[in-house]
């Protein structure tokens, strides 16, 4: 027998596996809920922006000024607008913009046949009635003769049949003549009395008449007169003339060209007394008041101005304000010359106060990042915003003396509480 195969075989108890899976599984799963449990206590990662490219401010207290800046132009304080008295065609043109004028200098000419011929005809008409005023008052110097003339011959008839009268009335007391001669003289005496006194009323409203139709000839003649000296004012006025000294702004015709009544014929400006016209946002106009101070930028030096007019009405987006300037202005200042202003509105005592963050609006809240742990980090805080200047904003609430502010632009990280600088 071969001692190998004599050899009795010993069954083995197999091993548990099952139960040393369950175990290893179970302890994956601790593992994995823990680690889990940890990263979800993490914080995510905060983004990293760069401190380069970040326009920061400090929490101030104290005085702040508050103002508001608009851009604007500088604008004569006169301007002389000519327009066309008369319709008419450009028949020359002496002088260009830029020219310096005196009262009285010749701009352009005009022509108008038309105008002409009605000057022409209302002096003929004036002549015409001139000449009706002489017969009139010769006719009526005529009629109140010849009704005086009538009057002596009335009033000679009247005296004598008045004497008559007397005489006949005595001759009939003594009998020389009968009483109905008498009576007849008598009563002719009266009659002539009678017609007297209506010749004495007829020469008074020959005369009144006389009188009534000369003055209203003469009244007719001053209309003629009146309607003469218009067309003779638009006869010169086809002579365009400058009314006021100053520089020749704008003349916008050429040769030839046909102009209508009331059209711009050139305008006239006097260049040494200027003032700004500001445009000021209509969002920050609320709190201007006339003789506030101002500064007026002209890019060749600083001048200070008041203000001196309030536009009633925005006009797109705008409020203008009229900034008036001393007589002496930096070299280079001219018309249409564009400048920048700054109106002073109010002085503020003691306040929180930090430069103005982008989008911000006077009263209303904004959240911005405040800088910490050691200026490398940013977190996101709620600030409640007061009155507002040009740079500058009152701090109500969020945000203490000292604190440094981010205030660039940041909605790029609005989905993020905080950023880490570099």
């Amino acid at each position: 027998m071969d001692p190998r195969t004599s050899v009795v075989d010993i069954p083995r108890k197999p091993r548990n596996r099952r139960k040393r899976n369950l175990i290893l599984t179970a302890s994956a799963a601790a593992v994995l809920a823990t680690i889990t449990f940890c990263f979800s206590r993490l914080r995510a990662a905060a983004p990293v922006v760069d401190r380069g490219g970040l326009w920061t401010d400090t929490v101030k207290r104290g005085p702040m000024l508050r103002e508001v800046k608009g851009p604007g132009t500088l604008v004569p304080e006169r301007i002389r607008l000519i327009t066309a008295d008369t319709a008419g065609r450009v028949e020359r043109i002496p002088l260009r913009p830029g020219a310096q004028v005196e009262p009285g200098a010749v701009l352009l000419e005009l022509s108008n046949p038309d105008v002409m011929l009605q000057a022409l005809d209302a002096e003929r008409q004036l002549a015409q009635a001139q000449a009706d005023l002489i017969n009139l008052r010769a006719t009526a110097d005529g009629n109140t003769l010849a009704t005086r003339s009538s009057l002596a011959t009335l009033e000679a008839q009247a005296a004598d049949a008045q004497r008559r009268a007397k005489a006949d009335e005595k001759l009939a007391a003594d009998g020389v003549i009968s009483e109905v001669e008498a009576r007849q003289q008598v009563e002719r005496a009266e009659e002539l009395r009678s017609r007297l006194d209506l010749e004495r009323k007829r020469l008074g409203v020959v005369a009144a008449s006389g009188k009534e139709q000369v003055a209203a000839q003469e009244a007719q003649i001053e209309r003629l007169r009146a309607v003469v000296a218009f067309r003779r004012n638009q006869v010169d006025s086809m002579k365009v003339r400058s009314v006021d000294r100053g520089v020749l702004s704008e003349l916008p015709l050429e040769l030839g060209q046909w102009v209508t009544p009331g059209a711009l014929l050139a305008k006239v400006v006097q260049p040494e007394r200027l003032k700004a016209v500001l445009r000021i946002p209509e969002t920050q106009a609320r709190d201007l008041a006339l003789h506030l101070a101002a500064a007026i930028d002209t890019r060749n030096g600083l001048v200070q101005g008041q203000v001196s007019r309030i536009s009633p009405a925005a006009n797109q987006g705008s409020v203008e304000v009229d900034v008036s300037l001393p007589a002496e202005l930096p070299r280079g200042a001219r018309p249409d010359l564009t400048v920048e202003g700054t109106i002073e509105i109010e002085k503020l005592q003691d306040v929180l106060f930090l430069g103005r963050p982008a989008g911000a609006q006077a009263g209303g809240q904004t959240e911005l990042f405040k800088i910490v742990k050691g200026g490398d980090e940013a977190h996101r805080v709620k600030v409640r915003l007061g009155r507002s200047s040009v740079s500058t904003v009152e701090i109500v609430d969020g945000l203490a003396e000292g604190d440094a502010v981010i205030l660039s632009e940041m909605s790029q990280w609005d989905t993020t509480d905080r950023v880490r600088l570099r």
